[in-house]
């Protein structure tokens, strides 16, 4: 294989640009040429394919964001959309992809391996979702981040005997609510993996407030429960009087310059893709498992170890999905009382 491109697709995450640094700058170590792609599948489509040289990616391992730019194209699910993205390939005389982003990243680059272009993914997203690996790219810097933002919170809600609820993104996981509710100390976390009763929620707080004589109280939600507004509305609703305010941290947390440790897990992860690539392997999503890289095959059997399966209809069922720490929400709780 002599010539490759890499993509960003999905949402953003710090660490994307340290991961095409290191696929660029591999390859071309190893005597391939590489292209970028720009707005992921719909620059595949559109053909917004250009070369790049090591120059090209100077500078770029501590810039947040993806200089190649994201964008979520639906239409790559289908055919007609994969057989346009390929035709531009062909054109371009590309043998091979990175595929940097989520889930449905993924499917994309098992689409285009089973179309003859053997395609590899790594797992870009600050919500550590993704079946496969324990870590994602981003995840550890939206968790400093938000961390930050909780303990500058604190402050405040000290000050003024508040009561704060801190929405956090991570889609349906719970993983950033936990890392940073724990990190920063927070008096409850509340995450989509776990049910959790309201009363318990607000009888809490008073217990606090009233028999602790605490000065605050920190709760850390996942906006896969529901929103920072309407978990408020709950608390009300179910007799808390507190001083209550409501911050969603929001997109700040896909932002800003990398921690060293997405730096690092994107730079190996990268270099490993293009050794699998110039093996002519596709197919396959890059991991870390027990501070070691792995691969798994995109699309195949639970059995063997597969991230995604197709039922008979075609539908795509994910296999092993990915779990929170559950225990974490434990460890809190003791720590938090």
């Amino acid at each position: 294989m002599k010539r490759i491109a890499v993509l960003t697709s999905g949402g953003d995450a710090p660490g994307m640009n340290a991961a095409i640094r290191a696929v660029v700058r591999k390859a071309i170590s190893e005597g391939m040429e590489v292209y970028g792609i720009n707005h992921g599948y719909a620059g595949m489509v559109s053909g917004d394919i250009f070369p790049i040289g090591s120059r090209g990616v100077g500078d770029k391992i501590s810039r947040g964001g993806t200089f190649l730019y994201s964008a979520r194209f639906p239409e790559f699910a289908q055919l007609e959309g994969q057989l346009a993205g390929i035709e531009q390939l062909k054109k371009h005389g590309i043998e091979g992809v990175v595929v940097i982003g989520g889930d449905g990243s993924y499917h994309g680059a098992m689409r285009l391996t089973e179309h003859g272009f053997p395609a590899v993914g790594i797992p870009g997203t600050i919500d550590n979702d993704i079946a496969g690996t324990d870590y994602t790219i981003g995840f550890d810097t939206a968790v400093n981040t938000a961390v930050e933002a909780i303990d500058k919170l604190r402050d405040t809600s000290s000050s003024h005997g508040r009561t704060f609820v801190i929405e956090v993104m991570g889609r349906n996981a719970g993983d950033i609510a936990l890392w940073a509710g724990i990190a920063s100390g927070a008096d409850q976390i509340i995450v989509p993996e776990e049910e959790f009763d309201i009363k318990k929620v607000v009888a809490t707080i008073d217990d606090d407030f009233i028999n602790k004589g605490k000065n605050h109280h920190i709760i850390v939600l996942a906006e896969g429960v529901m929103s920072g507004d309407q978990f408020a509305q709950k608390l009300k609703e179910a007799g808390n009087t507190s001083d209550l305010r409501v911050t969603n941290l929001g997109h700040i947390l896909r932002g800003g310059s990398p921690t060293a440790r997405d730096r690092v897990i994107a730079s190996w992860m990268g270099a490993h893709a293009v050794e699998l690539l110039k093996e002519g392997r596709g197919g396959l999503a890059v991991g870390i498992h027990n501070e070691e890289l792995v691969e798994s095959p995109i699309l195949g059997t639970a059995e063997e170890g597969a991230l995604f399966s197709l039922t008979d209809d075609g539908k795509i069922v994910v296999n092993n999905p990915h779990k929170a720490r559950l225990d974490f929400a434990a460890l809190n709780l003791s720590l938090s009382r």
